[in-house]
């Protein structure tokens, strides 16, 4: 049924030029049900189902000569690289908050080592529309290959790198906020303009009193 869903999904997007708009990687049904799974390891054991699902369309797309499956065999492959990206994601921020992520670490694991052998063996078979989804394909092994080697990953030494890029980030846009000098080269230019105007000639106040003429106290 999942596979029939996904088969309709990508005729339907036949009907969408190429760049005509962004799709959704997920469907409304899978949208739902992640937002239900507020627990880190269920989200990444549904994404990981989803990833699954993806592969299953791309090698049923295959096994058939029809008219039109290269466009649905790219979309499927790219749609499974932003589901790796988003399971990626997820790791990262429970790890950053020192969540026990492990359960379903070990089954991105698990199911990215089955699905790495079927990706290279499609790439190897060389299809006859292969140059309509080449890219695609290498980004879903590459994208694969970085998401087995995060998912065996200390999960200490992943948080850690997670706070580090995020604070180098921040650090970034700070200092992209900052006038160029920054507040001190601020200060120093008022206090120079400060000795500045000091060292300037006081013009004395106009008077209406002659030379040599003092003002009466009244």
């Amino acid at each position: 049924m999942k596979t029939l869903l996904y088969g309709v999904l990508a005729v339907a997007s036949l009907a969408i030029p190429l760049g005509a708009q962004s799709r959704d990687f997920l469907n409304a049904d899978e949208i739902e049900l992640i937002r239900e799974a507020q627990e880190p390891n269920d989200r990444l054991k549904l994404y990981t189902t989803f990833a699954k699902e993806r592969m299953d369309l791309v090698k049923n797309l295959l096994s058939k000569d029809k008219p039109g499956r290269s466009l649905m065999i790219h979309d499927a492959l790219e749609d499974y690289a932003k589901i790796l990206d988003a399971i990626d994601s997820v790791a990262d921020a429970a790890a950053a908050k020192h969540t026990d992520i492990r359960q379903g670490l070990t089954v991105v694991a698990t199911t990215g080592k089955m699905i790495m052998p079927e990706l290279k063996k499609i790439q190897a078979s060389v299809p006859k529309d292969l140059e309509r989804y080449d890219f695609a394909l290498t980004q879903a092994i590459d994208t694969t290959k970085d998401s087995i080697d995060l998912a065996l990953q200390d999960l200490g030494k992943r948080g850690s790198d997670v706070e580090a890029r995020d604070a180098k980030k921040k650090a970034a846009l700070d200092a992209e906020m900052t006038p160029v000098g920054g507040k001190k080269v601020d200060d120093k230019k008022k206090g120079e303009e400060a000795a500045t105007e000091d060292a300037t000639p006081k013009r004395k106040p106009p008077t209406l009193l002659r030379p040599g003429e003092k003002k009466q106290d009244k």
